[in-house]
């Protein structure tokens, strides 16, 4: 079977234990993944810490060529980035290719480090002393990164860090590790040099080498809300900087003034677009006053028409779940929610495709009346259920959203100007869509959500990313000749 190794100072690294990676179509293992520990991270680390000796002092024009060579060479491995994506994950190959797209915006805006690093200077803060300013990196950053998004959430990390100065250790997913393998390889192709990236593979034990190594200097991670809290909690407890972004359960507001078929349209899209295990998934909807009876209906029919295959085949518009265990999860939600009493418009818990009968399948699943206390609102189910709750106004919807512990993002669908900004000004959520279903900001903002949805204090790519991956430096300068000599001053400084 074909083995997917580590990938440390420029090379690939074989590993001492190996596990399983499985295609999600057919629940048949195609490959096995080399599984790092602490001697492994320890190896990566010394690596980028060596390597961030020179890369640190490399000119920021130098850094740019080496991002712009790596973002052409991106762009024409597409697709076979967006087949590698397929094969370990399962979505369609469309699907995959946006996420690379996705991802290499953040490349391109990476691009452009040299403006986004200019500092500030002050000439005359005081007799013959001038002041400036400037952002230094950090030294070795870390990025643990989940399974759903194995080529865009890597790069809403690296680029940017890289590109400031910093050398970089990607733990990526065990479930698709192949996309990591390539990208290091094409960084390597586009010149970057050897240490400056590393990709360790492995699960929570070299999770937790990265984050109680004294030579890391920070942290960013994506996953659940869980593992965030713990991510975020041990690193800074170790003295490093965290950005962990957790889960997510995102509301989309309906009100009667809206489009209701355009809607539904949008909304069936960004439930069930692969297979609802996006951060960014729309998984609850609620209905405003009379718009619930139509939409639902809307609803039924978009879901129940979608094409559920293997995502190597044109025609399929959702693949499957990433494991069996993914799936099971999903057919428990849906059961647990019809015993509490709500309505099943739409049921894939029995699904079954042609010639993948050991493949990891659900069908898109749509349920009505759920009210909030039910298991199948409050958790993150990640998996293809879009359920519908009921509210008699705008405020109401808001009550609801606000009560709700995560707060990654959510869209209001509306004719109404006053009506959306007043959603826009009084939601508690960090990213929001005005009739746009994935409200995913540009890689020139900031990706980030609040409440349980993020822990730290910086979102992730944008100007804050490099905020993160950064850290301020002020420098006061006085020449001699440019003041008269004077006797020893024991005041506290001010300007004069």
């Amino acid at each position: 079977m074909r083995s997917i190794e580590h990938w440390i100072a420029g090379a690939s690294a074989a590993g001492t234990g190996y596990a399983t990676v499985y295609q999600p179509a057919t629940g048949a293992p195609q490959a096995q993944v080399a599984i790092g520990s602490q001697p492994e991270i320890d190896q990566a680390v010394a690596a980028a810490a060596r390597a961030f000796e020179s890369w640190g002092d490399v000119s920021l024009s130098h850094r740019a060529k080496v991002l712009f060579r790596f973002r052409d060479l991106v762009e024409r491995h597409e697709d076979e980035l967006a087949k590698l994506v397929t094969a370990e994950h399962g979505k369609t190959v469309e699907d995959a290719r946006g996420e690379v797209i996705r991802g290499r915006e953040v490349v391109e805006f990476a691009c452009g480090i040299p403006q986004l690093l200019k500092g500030a200077y002050s000439d005359q803060v005081s007799t013959g002393v001038d002041s400036y300013s400037l952002r230094a990196p950090l030294g070795v950053c870390a990025g643990i990164t989940p399974f759903n998004f194995p080529v865009m959430v890597p790069m809403w990390m690296h680029p940017i860090a890289i590109a400031c100065g910093n050398t970089f250790v990607l733990k990526p997913s065990e479930r698709d590790p192949s996309a990591s393998n390539l990208v290091a390889q094409l960084y390597a192709d586009a010149g970057l040099p050897d240490g400056v990236l590393n990709v360790v593979h492995g699960g929570k034990e070299a999770v937790d080498a990265l984050l109680d190594h004294p030579d890391v200097a920070a942290v960013s991670f994506v996953g659940s809300t869980p593992v965030a809290r713990r991510v975020h909690q041990r690193a800074a407890a170790s003295g490093k900087r965290v950005q962990a972004l957790g889960g997510a359960k995102n509301h989309a507001v309906v009100l009667p003034d809206a489009d209701l078929a355009e809607a539904a349209r949008q909304i069936t899209s960004a439930a069930y677009g692969s297979a609802g295990q996006r951060c960014m998934a729309i998984s609850a909807v609620i209905a405003v006053g009379s718009a619930g009876d139509e939409l639902v209906d809307l609803l039924r029919r978009e879901a129940s028409a979608i094409v559920v295959g293997p995502g190597d085949q044109v025609s399929s518009q959702m693949g499957p779940v990433v494991t069996d265990e993914a799936r099971d999860r999903v057919i428990t939600s849906v059961d647990g929610a019809q015993k509490a009493g709500a309505t099943v418009v739409v049921d894939g818990r029995d699904l079954r495709v042609d010639g993948h009968d050991n493949g990891y399948f659900v069908g898109p699943c749509l349920l009505d009346r759920v009210t909030p206390d039910m298991a199948a609102y409050q958790q993150e189910i990640f998996g293809p259920v879009l359920v519908v709750l009921r509210a008699e106004s705008l405020d109401e919807a808001i009550r609801i959203i606000n009560a709700n512990p995560y707060g990654n993002g959510t869209a209001l669908f509306t004719s109404a100007g006053a009506a959306a900004r007043r959603f826009v000004r009084t939601v508690t959520v960090g990213m929001v869509g005005v009739n746009v279903p994935l409200p995913v900001p540009m890689a020139y903002h900031s990706f980030g959500g609040w409440k349980a949805s993020l822990f730290g204090d910086t979102h992730i790519h944008g100007q804050e990313g490099v905020a993160f991956y950064t850290r301020g430096k002020v420098v006061t300068t006085r020449w001699p000749g440019t003041t008269p000599t004077a006797r020893p001053d024991f005041h506290f400084p001010t300007a004069t």
